[in-house]
């Protein structure tokens, strides 16, 4: 979920809060003005008073944090400024078709991608895609990770 759709989410459950604590304390006015009998001297209103501020100003906290993230700048994520970055410095020139199908493949998958997966999607087998993975290995495009029983291919 986008900080915006939540800050709104927050804003509208702060308003929801604070349209709740008025009709609240506005019956507990009409109680202890029927069941205090030393008037408006009572010490219940003072208590309702305190009691009133104390809700609203959590209420406008909620309020206030649901700004912040209406307001926050969506943090830009690192690793797609990476790719966009090395796709600029990458040049395709001297690969053949099946070599840049895997340069993009990366590309779209955020520069990195299991090898079983980089597979199914190529449609070749486990053979000529090692074969495939040791030439752009070579001209030092990628590079294969082990993690555990397989391997992830990364943009160099």
């Amino acid at each position: 979920m986008k900080n915006k759709n939540v800050g709104f989410f927050i804003l509208g459950i702060s308003i929801i809060i604070g349209i709740i604590v008025l009709i609240f304390n506005s019956a507990l006015k009409n109680i202890i003005g029927d069941t205090c009998s030393h008037g408006l001297s009572c010490e219940m209103y003072s208590t309702l008073s305190v009691q009133t501020w104390i809700s609203l100003s959590i209420a406008g906290l909620i309020l206030v944090i649901g700004l912040f993230f209406i307001f926050a700048k969506e943090p830009e994520r690192i690793i797609i400024k990476k790719i966009k970055e090395k796709k600029k410095k990458l040049s395709l020139d001297g690969l053949d078709k099946k070599e840049k199908a895997v340069v993009e493949i990366l590309i779209n998958e955020k520069g990195a991608v299991f090898q079983a997966s980089l597979m199914e999607k190529l449609g070749v087998g486990k053979v000529g895609l090692t074969r495939l993975l040791d030439k752009l290995e070579a001209k030092q495009i990628i590079e294969r990770k082990r993690r555990g029983m397989n391997n992830i291919i990364v943009l160099k």
